[in-house]
């Protein structure tokens, strides 16, 4: 398996460059996307992967293994698609061959439901990253529909911005950027205001809607968190535990590695990881944040043996100076959530694990007296990446079903009133279609 087919939450490699959008400009209605320096608007047959794939308005690399292959996903969706950028300083993002970052893409169905959807990509993927996912299933509902690329990308994105923290901190202003667009953009073309906006995300596209529904509830009216990223100044985060993951791993010591937070029933999985994730999240979320751990050096070296100067396997966050929880705290999460919150997370999620995130976070939320706005499903089995469930098909449960079962839920939860089912732990079905059915349990 190559790493780029699954690399989701940092081990995003540099993907190939898009063919050149199409224009159809003059045969669509006249909308303008407020603040963009660019935008190309088309009319299509279909606005989901199915047409778009066809069409070249969407960038296949983008999106490719992050859900299983048995994902069974909506079409023929008619509409308008926007794809442009806002001003920006970088460059990572090469579809188009723009070489622009702050990329976005707006949908917008003939048949609007009165909703929008947005969302910021994962890892450190694209503009189109979210589109078989999220996109193609909220179109088919009657959302419209943005994205954006979270204002950096590529596996060099901690060079964006001046101090330490600066790139992450970006993630946040663009998706609050894109939500003010996209709602002026639905009002020109629909004649009305987005009835209900909601942020969805996975992996840091899930950090993403944390620190939209807690520090921008004017935009919106609910989220869906699909394992997001965790962000706390004083631990856990990415570099609590993945140090002594790291370190225990090396050493052939499964139980130093359940120590840092892995569940133990993950063990299959680690192997995959520690090649393909544990080491370069380390790395480059490291050199985002403390640039000056290795000095001179750029984001570490990789697998570096225990013992090597400046060497990510033995850092050890607590002793680092003030400065570092400084930077993590200017996009730490805090729990004092202000609009409704759904969060599915694996029990076997091999990259974040359960008890150093998603368990911690609605304990905060708890914390802060506002667990009245969430719903919490630990998925039985789930992992962070779906397309490993063919390679453990007896042993895996992939968690796209369950992100949609919750927006279903959501939706009902913030247009109705009608509460979602009680916070849970799910057990893995016995038999039927886990690819695309997923239940999270009986309404109160």
């Amino acid at each position: 398996m190559r790493p780029g087919s699954v690399l989701l939450a940092a081990l995003a490699l540099a993907l190939p460059l898009a063919a050149a959008i199409p224009s159809e400009a003059a045969a669509c209605p006249n909308v303008i996307v407020p603040g963009a320096q660019k935008q190309v608007i088309a009319c299509l047959d279909d606005l989901t992967t199915k047409g778009t794939l066809a069409s070249g308005h969407t960038d296949q690399s983008d999106w490719s293994g992050l859900n299983s292959p048995g994902a069974v996903n909506p079409s023929g969706v008619p509409g308008v698609q926007i794809d442009g950028y806002f001003p920006d300083t970088s460059t990572g993002n090469t579809n188009h061959g723009w070489n622009h970052d702050a990329q976005f893409v707006i949908r917008l169905p003939e048949r609007w439901n009165g909703g929008l959807v947005v969302a910021g990509s994962p890892g450190n993927r694209e503009t189109y990253a979210n589109d078989f996912t999220i996109s193609d299933w909220a179109l088919a509902k009657g959302y419209a529909y943005a994205a954006t690329d979270k204002g950096n990308t590529g596996v060099q994105f901690y060079r964006d911005g001046v101090r330490p923290g600066d790139a992450v901190a970006e993630w946040n202003r663009r998706v609050s950027e894109l939500a003010v667009a996209a709602k002026a953009v639905v009002r020109q073309r629909y004649g009305r205001p987005a009835r209900t906006t909601i942020a969805a995300g996975q992996s840091n596209g899930g950090y993403l809607v944390r620190w939209q529904i807690e520090n921008r509830p004017d935009l919106f009216d609910g989220g869906v968190d699909w394992e997001g990223t965790l962000f706390t100044a004083d631990g856990p985060n990415l570099l609590t535990f993945l140090p002594p993951a790291l370190r225990a791993y090396a050493k052939g010591d499964t139980a130093g590695v359940a120590a840092a937070g892995f569940a133990p029933e993950s063990d299959f999985l680690w192997p995959f990881h520690y090649q393909y994730y544990w080491d370069f999240t380390q790395r480059v979320f490291r050199e985002e944040f403390d640039p000056t751990y290795d000095g001179d050096a750029e984001a570490g070296t990789p697998f570096c043996a225990s013992g090597t100067p400046g060497c990510d396997t033995d850092y050890d966050y607590a002793s680092r100076p003030a400065a570092v929880k400084q930077a993590v705290a200017r996009v730490s999460v805090t729990g004092k959530i202000k609009r409704p919150l759904i969060v599915v997370h694996g029990t076997l999620d091999a990259l974040l694990p359960i008890r150093e995130d998603s368990d911690v976070y609605a304990k905060m939320i708890a914390d802060r007296h506002r667990d009245r706005l969430l719903r919490y499903y630990r998925i039985e089995d789930g992992t962070h990446v779906d397309s490993l469930y063919p390679a453990f098909p007896d042993r895996l449960r992939p968690l796209l079903p369950c992100f949609r079962s919750a927006f279903t839920a959501l939706e009902a939860w913030i247009g109705t009133g009608t509460p979602p089912p009680p916070s849970a732990t799910l057990p893995r079905p016995a038999t039927g279609d886990l690819e695309n059915t997923c239940t999270l349990g009986a309404t109160p």
